[in-house]
């Protein structure tokens, strides 16, 4: 880790995706045999907590995890990637959660997630957490938990002029009270569509998008738009910066491995656009390696990577 960097809380949701390969999608009532079946750790708080942990952030992640042994892998895995644990709660009152993925043979997938635990994470948790946030470089959180505690994990880092992260994601309408307490906001072409009226299409949608995006008072937006790269906008203007051709294969992390090293980037004295192409390139490593977590690279990794 490096000295000058501040600690990181991640508020968010924690996951067991439980995968299958299959032939194809199935027909409604159809049975099909598939082939090969895994469990790994996801979620996209998670994935934010151990991308920014595998850059040598310090991270305090505040998720809640059932009293189940979904849980307890859950908990190991976040140990072995160098997490914090001592905001990490366990329930008995409902299960850890869980994500159930069918991939067919061309990489299409679908996907039920049952949250679980994640619906239970509260703003008690997070107040529990308050002292954490208050030492914080960097506060970070998400749509996966209920907006009732992304709500007031904004209303704490505000109170401590600790700058806040969202990442709006699974796309949802949000409340101009909860926006303009974002320092930078990390939505997709279509989370920046649900939050603006605007379809994002190309450069000059993502600019009217962000532009009202910044109206509602949000400190920077980074408009990502896959392999065109992202749109950062702030009130000293836009530049669109261009993606990093990779052999991609599998980009089901790239958004979290973005806002984690992004978090990593600015908690550590980059400015904006400098954390931005930091966090630009460790999303396009994350794209050359299969799964979630497991394509999450470290900071040797990336220091070490042609691009």
């Amino acid at each position: 880790m490096h000295n000058s960097s501040k600690p990181i809380v991640v508020v968010g949701s924690s996951n067991l995706d439980l995968v299958v390969s299959s032939p194809r999608i199935p027909l409604l009532g159809e049975t099909l045999l598939g082939d090969q079946f895994f469990s790994v750790p996801g979620g996209k708080g998670a994935n934010q907590a151990v991308a920014a942990a595998r850059l040598g952030g310090d991270v305090t992640f505040v998720s809640k995890l059932g009293s189940d042994a979904s849980g307890d892998q859950l908990y190991q895995n976040f140990k072995a990637c160098g997490v914090r644990l001592d905001c990490i709660f366990r329930t008995s009152e409902t299960p850890t959660g869980v994500a159930f993925i069918i991939i067919d043979n061309e990489g299409n997938n679908v996907i039920v997630v049952a949250p679980g635990a994640n619906q239970r994470l509260s703003r008690e948790d997070v107040q529990r957490a308050e002292q954490k946030i208050a030492g914080a470089g960097m506060v970070v959180a998400q749509l996966e938990i209920p907006l009732d505690t992304v709500f007031y994990t904004a209303e704490l880092a505000e109170k401590y002029h600790v700058p806040f992260i969202l990442d709006p994601a699974p796309a949802a309408e949000l409340p101009t009270e909860l926006l303009r307490r974002a320092a930078v906001i990390k939505p997709n072409e279509t989370e920046a569509e649900i939050l603006t009226g605007i379809r994002v299409e190309d450069e000059q949608s993502a600019v009217r998008a962000a532009e009202k995006l910044l109206a509602c008072g949000v400190g920077a937006v980074l408009l990502t738009m896959g392999s065109k790269g992202f749109l950062m906008a702030t009130a000293q203007g836009n530049e669109l910066i261009a993606g990093i051709k990779v052999n991609a294969v599998d980009s089901t992390a790239a958004g979290d491995a973005f806002t984690g090293a992004l978090a990593v980037g600015l908690s550590g004295g980059q400015d904006l656009r400098e954390a931005a192409l930091f966090a630009n390139k460790v999303a396009a490593i994350s794209t050359t390696a299969k799964g979630a977590q497991s394509s999450l690279p470290s900071r040797e990794e990336v220091d070490a990577f042609p691009c």
